[in-house]
């Protein structure tokens, strides 16, 4: 019986190894996206080689956070350790970690916290912002964490159509997208804050205002809070909708806002903590979110429990007290 053969794959001539280097850079790596430009280096050393170029990245960053392509940004993003760019990328695409392993930081807290901000409908930017946030000041340390980048007057036109029923909402939460990149200038670190997606959206029976919300959980020594971000849109003359406020809120389960200098410990751990793959990052987004609503109310249930056996206790001992000072004044 003949034996069988071995049969070794080799390059056939025209194949893509006999490519250019720089076609292939130009033609082919640089129509993908981030997360297949990653995989991408795992294909072969060469793939691994032109993969690594930190223009591909610059310019993955640049069309996936358009608020990225400050000459500030451009110059933070490159002294990235690790690939620049690249490095980049790896920390603002997952959503920020949620771990509740994370210890709080023995570091010094960042003097000055960047947001990077992009809102997208439908695939078309309808807003764009840098701002930054001084961390070391007594106002800073001691009022409620808040960022604003909207003034009161301000607004931004869009092509959304205002939404007038529920079906209409629901469109607006799946087309609707939000990265808010918080950046340590500093420490080259960085960290989305975003679900990416709304996790609630809700019009005003009365002004006909929609505010759409977004959100990401964080986690140090096992206490857990939300950073909220908060879209609020109202609709024009001509139908359409205008970008009225954009900001950010840190808020523990019981619904308090945290101070700056609270906020710092939560925010320390986002940019220090694990960063994922971002496979699944919407999904993994709203699965969070929605146990962070049923750990508050579980929360809020055993707290109006614990109220209301000690109002009992309380009756009952106010009851016991005047009951026997009745005894004791008619006896």
């Amino acid at each position: 019986m003949a034996s069988p053969t071995t049969t070794t794959a080799t390059a056939e001539p025209g194949g893509f190894s006999d490519l250019h280097p720089d076609v292939i850079k130009s033609h082919i790596l640089s129509r993908l996206d981030g997360p297949a430009l990653g995989s991408s280096a795992s294909c072969s050393p060469t793939l691994r080689r032109l993969s690594d170029d930190d223009s591909l990245w610059s310019n993955i960053c640049e069309s996936t956070w358009p608020s990225t392509s400050t000459s500030r940004l451009r110059h933070v993003i490159s002294s990235f350790p690790g690939g620049g760019p690249r490095a980049f990328f790896s920390h603002a695409f997952p959503i920020a970690s949620s771990g509740g392993n994370l210890a709080r930081s023995q570091s010094a807290p960042p003097p000055e916290l960047i947001s990077a901000v992009d809102v997208h409908y439908k695939n078309d930017l309808i807003f764009t912002k840098i701002q930054e946030t001084e961390t070391e000041s007594g106002w800073f340390r001691c009022s409620p964490f808040r960022v604003d980048l909207l003034e009161p007057k301000d607004v931004v036109p869009t092509a959304m159509k205002h939404p007038e029923g529920d079906e209409e909402c629901k469109e607006m939460i799946e087309n609707m997208n939000l990265s808010w990149i918080l950046i340590d200038a500093a420490g080259r670190r960085a960290a989305n804050l975003s679900s990416q997606r709304p996790v609630a959206v809700q019009r005003h029976w009365l002004t006909g205002e929609v505010q759409a919300r977004y959100a990401s959980i964080l986690a140090v020594d096992g206490v857990r809070v939300q950073c909220a971000i908060v879209v609020t849109c109202g609709g024009a003359e001509s139908g359409e909708m205008q970008v009225r406020e954009v900001s950010l809120e840190m808020e523990d389960m019981d619904g308090t806002h945290l101070n700056g200098k609270d906020s710092l410990v939560f925010l320390q751990g986002g940019l220090e903590g694990r960063k994922g793959t971002g496979r699944n990052r919407v999904e993994e987004g709203q699965r969070r979110y929605a146990e962070f609503v049923e750990m508050t109310r579980e929360r809020k249930e055993r707290k109006q429990r614990t109220e209301g056996a000690l109002d009992v206790f309380c009756v009952a001992f106010g009851v016991s007290i005047f009951v026997a000072l009745c005894c004791f004044l008619f006896n």
